[in-house]
C-alpha cells in the first residue's frame, strides 16, 4: 500500500485493493480509523508478513466491519483476524485453508462467513457459538460430518455445502428455525443411501448408568463422586419410544431418510441405546422403528415451511 495513504485519506471508509498482485498490506493500513470496508481479494497474500503486525489492536479492529481475503494463498486463519472483533463479514474463500479455528468463536458479531473453495476437513463446534452468523458458505472442501452443535446458530439463514464428502446430516439440523436455503449437491449423501450400524458394547459404568436412570435410583451428589454425578447427567433418551432406555457412549448410529419440501429424502442421522431398537426381529423394535420413521417424518414436515429451498440438483 502508499505510503501516506491516512494523510492523503484521512476520512478512507472503503478501500478495494483487489487484483493488484500484492503480497504485503503494511502500517498504512493501520492508520485508517474510519475504514470500514477492506477488499483485498484475488492477490498473492498468504506469506509471513502479509498483514500488518498489531491489526488486532489497531483502531482498525474496531471500525472495520467487511474483510474480503478471498483468492489468496493463506494456509490458515491469520490469527490477528481474530481480534476483529466488529467484523460482520469475512470471506476466505478460494484460499489453502486446512482447518477452521476454534477461536473463530471470538468474532461474535459476525454475520456472514465464506471459507468455500479451500481444504477444510472439519468443523469446529466452536463455530456455533457465533449468535449472529445468517449465512455459512462452506462449500467445495473435504468436509465429511456436521456437528450436531451447528444446529445452535438459530440465526442462520443459509447453509451451502454442496461439494463436499457429507454422507449424512446430523438430525439436529431440523433445528434451524430460521434456515431458508440449504445446499448439499455434489455430496455422497445425494446420490447413494449410507446406512452405519456399527455397535460398541456398553461399559460396566454406561451399565450401572442406565440402570440408575431408567429405575429411576435416587441419589444425591453426596452420595457420588462429581464425576460420577457429571455422568449421569449426560444420560440421552433413546428415540424408540418403546424403548424408554438412555444410553451414554454406546450407542447404534443410524441413517433415517425424511422427507422435505415433500420432493427429497435426506439422511439425517439417528442414535438408539441398543441394536435390538432397529433390529426388524424384534416385534417391539418393528412397531418403534415404524413409529420412529414416521416421528421422524413427521418432523421433517413440520420442518419444510422453514426450508425454502433445498439445493439437492
Amino acid at each position: 500500500l502508499p505510503a501516506g495513504l491516512s494523510q492523503w485519506f484521512p476520512a478512507l471508509e472503503v478501500l478495494d485493493v483487489s487484483g493488484t498482485g500484492l503480497t504485503e498490506m503494511g502500517a498504512e493500513l493501520l492508520s485508517l480509523p474510519c475504514l470500514h470496508t477492506l477488499l483485498a481479494k484475488n492477490n498473492r497474500l498468504g506469506g509471513p508478513g502479509s498483514l500488518p503486525k498489531g491489526l488486532g489492536q489497531a483502531p482498525l479492529a474496531r471500525s472495520l466491519r467487511v474483510l474480503n481475503l478471498s483468492g489468496n494463498r493463506f494456509a490458515d486463519v491469520p490469527p490477528m483476524l481474530l481480534r476483529l472483533r466488529g467484523l460482520r463479514s469475512l470471506s476466505l474463500g478460494g484460499n489453502r485453508l486446512h482447518s477452521i479455528p476454534p477461536d473463530i468463536q471470538e468474532l461474535r458479531s459476525l454475520e456472514f462467513l465464506y471459507l468455500g473453495g479451500n481444504f477444510i476437513t472439519a468443523i469446529p463446534p466452536e463455530l456455533a457459538k457465533l449468535p449472529s452468523l445468517k449465512y455459512l458458505v462452506l462449500c467445495d472442501n473435504k468436509i465429511q460430518s456436521i456437528p450436531p452443535q451447528l444446529a445452535q446458530l438459530h440465526s442462520l439463514r443459509s447453509l451451502s455445502l454442496h461439494n463436499n464428502l457429507l454422507t449424512y446430516l446430523p438430525r439436529e439440523i431440523l433445528n434451524l428455525v430460521h434456515l431458508e436455503e440449504l445446499s448439499l449437491r455434489g455430496n455422497p449423501l445425494v446420490v447413494r443411501f449410507v446406512r452405519d450400524l456399527t455397535y460398541n458394547p456398553p461399559s460396566l459404568q454406561e451399565l450401572a448408568g442406565r440402570t440408575v436412570k431408567t429405575r429411576n435410583v435416587p441419589y444425591t451428589p453426596s452420595d457420588l463422586p462429581e464425576t460420577l454425578v457429571r455422568y449421569l447427567s449426560l444420560a440421552s433418551n433413546c428415540p424408540n419410544p418403546k424403548c424408554g432406555g438412555v444410553y451414554f457412549d454406546s450407542c447404534v448410529r443410524q441413517i433415517k431418510f425424511v422427507d422435505f419440501c415433500g420432493k427429497y429424502r435426506l439422511p439425517l442421522m439417528h442414535y438408539l441405546c441398543s441394536p435390538e431398537c432397529s433390529s426388524p426381529f424384534s416385534s417391539a423394535s418393528q412397531s418403534s422403528t415404524s413409529q420412529s420413521e414416521s416421528d421422524s417424518e413427521d418432523e421433517a414436515s413440520v420442518a419444510a415451511h422453514r426450508m425454502q429451498k433445498v439445493l439437492l440438483g
